[in-house]
């Protein structure tokens, strides 16, 4: 693992400065940078962010642009941190990779870590002699893609985890999945499987208190990690969507739970919600369930469909909002006075069983 790094508190100019103010510093620093700077905006990412990314999309499409850009110097990924570790995974040597501000985690991410992934692997060695392969959401750390890779796994998205089990099937017995229940669950299910195949893993329990002799007969282990944003939706809310717009269409992304993918009519990623939206005739209604900021930017984009987020509360991933105007215009100001602040450095022998496991996902698609 590398060494944590430390989000130093905003100097005063920075935290003091009007959103006015700091979109005029982030464009003039964006001119003066020009092609040594790329600018990377996630999905659900704020607009008074997104409307400066050089490039938007799902966080492996934003690495593999960076990675092109090969007369970039500076890679700054208005994203969480599992994202910037893989732009610099998959990033040349001559790129420094900046994530504006280092609070800017994932939950879900958070929920798997290599000691606790020892116990798994140790438990199954003890009950049982079949191959196990691993295979992690890219919604990881760079360690857990690693142990993937050291293990002859896998990385997955969600638009290609199918394909990936498939592969993983012929390699071994069963599949390790981390760290979302929900994505595993959906994937395994829609690919005709039954819950009698699944098994999950709580890893906060002792490994002996989880059901290990459904361990030893499942097809897939599932760790029990989801994301805090998807888990807000329910099948009440779709419910309530259909009863006030009875033609309406709902799609889901795949991190929801089961019983609402179930109830949807349609899921996949965000790539998969875009393109339906995108693709949908005029006049048609939307109900979505995904992050609000996508699905408000889409509802902005076709004012001639009726668009709106399956949660009346509004379900924004809060990390997401840690990169606000006054951190990229930080960031971007200390590189134009020679400072790299916030550089993701993933140690090198990491980096190359991560990147083992991101090359097997790309394998698998060509």
């Amino acid at each position: 693992m590398g060494t944590a790094l430390i989000q130093q508190i905003l100097p005063d100019e920075y935290a003091n400065m009007t959103d006015e103010e700091a979109d005029e510093r982030i464009r003039l620093a964006d001119t003066l940078l020009g092609d040594r700077l790329v600018i990377l905006g996630h999905h659900y990412q704020v607009d008074e962010i997104i409307k400066f990314a050089d490039y938007t999309g799902d966080s492996f499409k934003l690495s593999q642009e960076s990675a092109a850009r090969t007369d970039a110097e500076f890679v700054v990924f208005c994203g969480v941190h599992f994202m910037a570790e893989s732009a610099d995974i998959l990033g040349g040597e001559h790129q420094h990779v900046i994530l504006p501000n280092l609070t800017a985690g994932c939950s879900m991410a958070d929920m798997v870590n290599l000691e606790q992934v020892g116990d798994l692997w140790d438990t199954l060695e003890e009950v049982t002699d079949a191959r196990c392969v691993p295979v992690t959401y890219m919604n990881s750390s760079a360690a857990i893609k690693a142990f993937c890779g050291e293990y002859d796994g896998s990385v997955c998205t969600s638009s290609n985890c199918a394909k990936v089990f498939e592969w993983a099937l012929t390699q071994g017995d069963k599949i390790i999945f981390f760290p979302d229940e929900h994505l595993g669950r959906n994937t395994a299910l829609a690919m005709g499987f039954s819950e009698d195949d699944l098994m999950v893993w709580n890893p906060l329990i002792p490994p002996e208190d989880n059901d290990l002799e459904k361990l030893k007969r499942c097809k897939f282990i599932l760790w029990k990690g989801w994301c805090s944003v998807h888990g807000r939706f329910s099948v009440e809310q779709i419910e309530l969507a259909r009863r006030d717009f009875p033609d309406i269409t709902v799609i889901v992304h795949p991190e929801c739970r089961h019983e609402v993918v179930a109830k949807a009519d349609g899921f996949g990623s965000t790539a998969y919600i875009v393109k339906r939206v995108n693709e949908a005739a005029p006049g048609t209604a939307w109900a979505i369930g995904t992050e609000i900021n996508l699905v408000s930017r889409l509802a902005k984009q076709h004012p001639d469909k009726t668009i709106f987020c399956l949660d009346p509360i509004v379900c924004p991933c809060s990390t997401m909002y840690r990169i606000q105007p006054q951190y990229l215009a930080w960031a971007l100001e200390n590189l134009l006075q020679g400072n790299i602040v916030n550089e993701i450095k993933v140690p090198e022998r990491e980096k190359q069983f991560a990147r083992k496991a991101l090359d097997r996902m790309l394998s698998l698609a060509s």
